[in-house]
């Protein structure tokens, strides 16, 4: 039994350790609040448009869109075909931002806490656990492809010395010497990012906007002089016809989307931050759907003339840079890839920051508000993305990787929950300050704290979409109708889940499910204190009886 003077200690340093809170707030850290889950307040909300449109600038040049052309011509589709279907891919991609994203920019609340709404105050948990293990995947290969950035920057300034470095890793580990030294320079130098307030990295967004937008068109204009044209690969025609075509390409238009699945469901993460309403609608529907396109076509074209002066076709931008340096050791090409190298680099560090640690940070944040705030579920998620080795999954990827790409089929049930919520159940009316009680006083309790309408919507949306699902990952599927269903699994999941959702609210509709009340956070903080003084005199009553007991 721990005495009366040791939890005294660890009460204190609990107190310690809370996150800060901030000066004359009239809030307090809860088990459901603290400084990054409620309501932006307006000095926080300092993103403009054009900050909107930097972020899909960056969101739009990175590999994903880049390696699109790759997948799209194994289906078998013609290069023309495979950018028309990249460009339904950007617009379709911007429709879900500015639907998702619009919460965020109205209510100025995150994906976290509106999920509260939709799933219930302890359902809720459950979408924010799936991005979660989704992001801490995804935080690991984007900051393995950043230590990729460091090793081509270090390979242009040491040369051969960093080249040849004797390789001292067995095999087994599937990553060099080189490689992995790359990788912990990457994260020392992410480091320092996550102390940077999400309402004040425009100025570092802006700098990456401008030095990944100027290496992708530096190589594009490199790739075409010194190729003399556009290459072979831009002539190719589709190697498939008819329903398998088809098919083929609705499977690819549908698995691109699902690809920015994690980054639209997470809109209001960001918008939430606006200075206006519709701050951000010029970065979803114009930005976005232009660097998504322009990002895959110059993908096309800069592989298709690599290809004709190395002799293979390499998608992959950082490979296509190593392969630069292994060939020549010009100072030209040095100079080159070095600053290429920083472009990447730049952006790598962004996405990080961007797609995974605010989201991800915000979603810890959630599951214990009282200790762990953005910044700290940050760094946890880091650790969590260097401990599961990723190299492992990049360098022989194998199923695994199949998996991720295709979490979609959990996602996009999400996303259509949260769309049909706020547009379809409650027209937008919010009884904000419930979204803070966990108890049966709060209009989202629902049952023991879960909406089962919630979860009837999403195992719809999602266990039909299994079989397809499991026949992909082990290369058994030849056709059927289960496979079919999976080849449309986004807009099956999406639409599904959203028309369910919204159908089971009108049926079986719940309590206070229209209105709307703000989130007064003097009257909040009150129900709190009454709550925790309450809980404060049954823990002093419970301790003085163990403490009577145990005298002789």
């Amino acid at each position: 039994m721990i005495s009366p003077k040791t939890k005294a200690k660890l009460s204190c340093w609990a107190r310690r350790l809370e996150c800060p809170v901030d000066e004359n707030a009239n809030y307090k850290n809860t088990f459901w609040c603290n400084r990054d889950l409620i309501p932006i307040p307006p000095d926080r909300r300092t993103w403009r448009w054009q900050d909107f449109a930097g972020y899909w600038v960056i969101a739009g040049i990175n590999t994903t869109p880049w390696t699109a052309g790759a997948s799209l011509l194994i289906l078998g589709l013609s290069v023309p075909q495979s950018m028309g279907v990249v460009v339904g891919v950007g617009l379709i991609s911007a429709l879900l931002a500015v639907f998702a994203g619009r919460p965020g920019s109205r209510l100025y609340l995150g994906f976290t806490v509106l999920s509260r709404a939709s799933w219930g105050m302890r359902g809720g948990f459950w979408p924010v656990l799936n991005r979660i293990m989704n992001a801490c995947i995804w935080m690991g290969i984007q900051m393995y492809w950043g230590g990729q950035a460091i090793k081509i920057v270090l390979r242009a300034l040491i040369g051969n010395p960093f080249i040849n470095l004797k390789n001292t890793l067995p095999p087994s580990a599937n990553v060099d010497t080189a490689s992995l030294i790359s990788f912990f320079v990457f994260v020392v130098v992410f480091l320092p990012l996550p102390m940077i307030p999400p309402e004040r990295l425009q100025i570092p967004f802006r700098i990456t906007f401008v030095m990944i937008t100027c290496t992708m068109f530096g190589l594009l204009i490199w790739s075409q002089c010194a190729a003399h044209g556009p290459g072979e690969l831009i002539h190719a025609s589709s190697t498939k016809h008819g329903a398998v075509l088809s098919w083929n390409t609705v499977y690819g238009l549908q698995s691109l989307i699902g690809a920015q699945a994690s980054g639209c469901l997470g809109q209001s993460d960001w918008t939430r931050y606006a200075q206006t309403p519709n701050s951000a609608l010029f970065g979803q529907l114009v930005a976005a759907p232009i660097f998504i396109s322009v990002t895959s076509i110059c993908g096309i074209l800069i592989t298709s003339s690599a290809a004709t002066i190395y002799g293979e076709y390499i998608w992959n931008p950082f490979e296509l840079l190593l392969t630069m340096q292994e060939s020549s050791g010009s100072a030209g090409t040095r100079a080159g890839t070095f600053f290429a190298g920083l472009g990447f680099l730049a952006s790598q560090l962004s996405l990080c920051q961007m797609l995974n640690g605010i989201s991800t940070g915000m979603d810890m944040a959630a599951l214990c508000p009282k200790w762990i705030n953005i910044r700290r579920g940050c760094y946890i998620l880091t650790v969590i993305a260097i401990a599961i080795c990723p190299w492992n999954y990049v360098t022989s990827p194998g199923t695994f990787i199949t998996v991720l790409s295709s979490w979609s089929v959990f996602l996009s049930p999400m996303t259509g929950i949260i769309i049909s919520d706020y547009f379809l159940v409650r027209h937008g009316q919010y009884h904000i300050g419930d979204l803070y009680l966990g108890n049966k006083s709060s209009a989202y309790w629902y049952v023991w704290g879960f909406n089962p309408r919630g979860f009837t919507a999403w195992i719809l949306g999602m266990v039909p979409l299994l079989p397809g699902f499991a026949r992909a990952v082990g290369h058994t599927a030849n056709g059927n109708g289960w496979d079919h269903i999976y080849e449309i699994s986004y807009f099956y999941g999406f639409f599904v889940a959203l028309v369910v959702h919204a159908v089971l609210h009108t049926v079986f509709p719940a309590k206070r499910q229209r209105g709307s009340s703000p989130f007064v956070l003097s009257m909040h903080a009150e129900t709190l204190e009454r709550a925790e003084g309450e809980e404060g005199r049954k823990q002093e009553y419970t301790s003085s009886k163990e403490t009577e007991a145990a005298k002789p």
